[in-house]
């Protein structure tokens, strides 16, 4: 089996802080981020015992090729990738929101539309739709981090009277998140997949906005096989997801949703290493690549010394 990381616990020349993030460490420098997407893996809020070899680099990786291929459309935060678990860039200033684009009413939405509910995020949804049905154009549902540290909804409204964007910058986070999720949606489209949502965080470097964190991998979105798409809406038979719900079925399946007084079930070498493949088999469709292992011997080692040698540029 190979070795996967759980934490890091480097110590930097330079280093003003550490973040432990559920799935990721981040190094805080006076105006750099290293962030090292560890092999931890979450699910109902939920960080599972073991960790998943490649998740991180299948995680990383995706991200990293998809800021590449839209930077021409917005600037983002990423200054190198110098480990495959690795990127690093711009210390910036994260807005108080996350961006949420939904092309689909599917997940949160749908759970509302079913409620009853035919407005979330001050946004109307059209009378008539089923689950993962296609809206007439993608609609942007912002959230923001209440207290506890859950994500809350909130319109555009709300967050304009409450100042916490301005109006001006309010303007260029929503025409940012349309032209990513188009591209985002063309991309997917050419791999013969549908991104259903997304969520987009950006920040400010000095008055610059960026987009900041990571974009359109399994954790962050949804995405639909296109083949059978048509068809199982006219059926009214459940999509063909490819997102880490395998992980959150195998859990349910075993009597763990994350509430009070319920064990993680045991995760033996064999579900590891299914999830571990079925990881990579995310990436090789969402890209159109063949996943390369990278180096698992010396684990750690290998990522602090390409964090050292960036650095010490």
């Amino acid at each position: 089996m190979s070795q996967a990381i759980k934490e890091t616990n480097f110590q930097f020349p330079g280093q003003q802080g550490f973040y432990k993030g559920k799935v990721r460490d981040v190094y805080i420098f006076e105006k750099e981020l290293v962030v090292v997407a560890s092999d931890r893996i979450s699910a109902f809020d939920v960080v599972l015992p073991k960790p998943i070899p490649f998740k991180g680099q299948v995680l990383n990786q995706i991200a990293a090729k998809f800021l590449a291929a839209t930077a021409d459309i917005v600037p983002n935060w990423v200054a190198a990738t110098p480990d495959p678990n690795v990127t690093i860039g711009k210390r910036c200033e994260p807005f108080k929101v996350e961006m949420v684009i939904r092309g689909y009413l599917s997940g949160h939405a749908a759970r509302e539309y079913k409620a009853g509910k035919r407005m979330i995020c001050g946004v109307p949804m059209p009378e008539g739709m089923k689950e993962n049905d296609r809206f007439p154009t993608p609609i942007i549902t912002p959230t923001t981090k209440a207290s506890e540290g859950h994500d809350e909804d909130i319109s555009k409204e709300d967050i304009l009277a409450k100042g916490i964007v301005s109006t001006e910058d309010y303007a260029v986070l929503e025409k940012y998140t349309r032209a990513l999720f188009q591209r985002g949606q063309e991309m997917a489209a050419e791999k013969g997949l549908i991104l259903v949502d997304t969520k987009y965080e950006f920040g400010k470097y000095g008055d610059q906005i960026f987009l900041i964190d990571e974009i359109h991998t399994p954790d962050s979105s949804r995405y639909f096989y296109a083949e059978g798409y048509e068809e199982n809406q006219e059926k009214n038979l459940p999509q063909k997801q490819l997102s880490k719900e395998f992980v959150r079925q195998w859990l349910i399946a075993n009597g763990f949703q994350g509430k009070e007084g319920q064990q993680v079930p045991e995760m033996t070498d064999e579900i590891v290493d299914s999830i571990s493949d079925r990881y990579i088999e995310l990436f090789e469709k969402i890209t159109g690549e063949k996943f390369q292992k990278a180096e698992t011997n010396q684990l750690e080692n290998r990522i602090e010394k390409a964090i050292n040698a960036y650095l010490s540029k």
